[in-house]
């Protein structure tokens, strides 16, 4: 058995910009409470066979080198510096020739988190994200976390609760496992929210409200038990989930969801939020797939 089957590494892409700083700020946190290594990981990008006929000065590859080497030193630098506070932390950097999202996608498999860092677009055009993040959102085969520019959420948010939406699908299941577990290593509490809609205008609101109450209860059911010093906020009202969501996490630290998967309850549907979330949130998002 690997060591990476024992205790998977958390991933971080690195491309040498401030948000790609970032992702490797919040995922040396991530790796010491998890106790588990932290691999930062740059790839050149640059297509290696170019065919017959093709060539390019090799020169260019060792300024890509270095480049990478650099970009991977003083992420190691950003991520020991903010893993201090919380302790140990196990690093292995990479510089891979290759296009970076098949390499994270690949690296994927075996790991326990894949973090990446939004496009820094600012405020006015953050409903636009790079195609690293957002391939390795749709395609990765772990949980995979999504940081956004440093500027968008204040310190004082690192003290908020996990956010998590709820909707009864495996994903969702999943995606609350993951936010308790996020919750109990930083000390704070669990924000579990689920939204319902008057689709069907015959059935009174208050049946409505009652019985997402209870797939609310059902979803958390053991929790309270696993984690009895953990508090649990739980909010249950009629609004669309991703703006529910939003409104929710300005005071929350991360954000969880599921990355698809109609749920049991009418009107929650974590494929659309997922994707709304992504592209609006202010705050790490943590998308999980159910497991296979």
């Amino acid at each position: 058995m690997s060591a990476n089957a024992i205790n998977p590494p958390v991933v971080v892409a690195i491309d040498g910009s401030e948000t790609a700083a970032e992702a490797a700020r919040w995922a040396a946190v991530e790796a010491v409470h998890h106790r588990a290594p932290l691999h930062i990981v740059h790839a050149i990008g640059a297509q290696v066979d170019f065919g017959p006929n093709i060539s390019i000065d090799q020169i260019d590859y060792d300024v890509y080198r270095q480049e990478g080497a650099a970009a991977v030193a003083a992420a190691s630098e950003f991520a020991t510096a903010a893993a201090a506070p919380v302790g140990d932390l196990d690093i292995a950097t990479f510089v891979v020739e290759a296009l970076p999202i098949p390499v994270l996608l690949d690296r994927s498999k075996d790991a326990r988190m894949l973090v990446v860092g939004t496009r820094g677009l600012g405020a006015f055009r953050r409903g636009l994200l790079g195609s690293v993040s957002t391939a390795a959102a749709r395609h990765a085969h772990c949980p995979v976390a999504v940081i956004p520019e440093p500027e968008r959420y204040s310190v004082k948010r690192l003290l908020g609760p996990v956010l998590v939406g709820v909707d009864g699908s495996p994903s969702s299941i999943r995606a609350i496992e993951i936010a308790f577990d996020e919750a109990v290593h930083r000390n704070v509490a669990v924000r579990a929210v689920l939204t319902w809609t008057e689709f069907n205008r015959y059935i009174p609101s208050a049946d409505m409200q009652e019985a997402a109450e209870e797939l609310l209860s059902e979803s958390l059911a053991g929790y309270a038990e696993k984690y009895p010093d953990l508090e649990v906020q739980r909010v249950v009202v009629e609004d669309r989930p991703a703006r529910r969501l939003l409104a929710e996490s300005m005071d929350t630290q991360m954000i969880v969801v599921g990355s698809h998967g109609r749920g049991g309850f009418a009107g929650m549907t974590l494929g659309s939020v997922s994707q709304a979330v992504l592209h609006a949130a202010d705050c790490p998002l943590i998308i999980v797939r159910a497991q296979s």
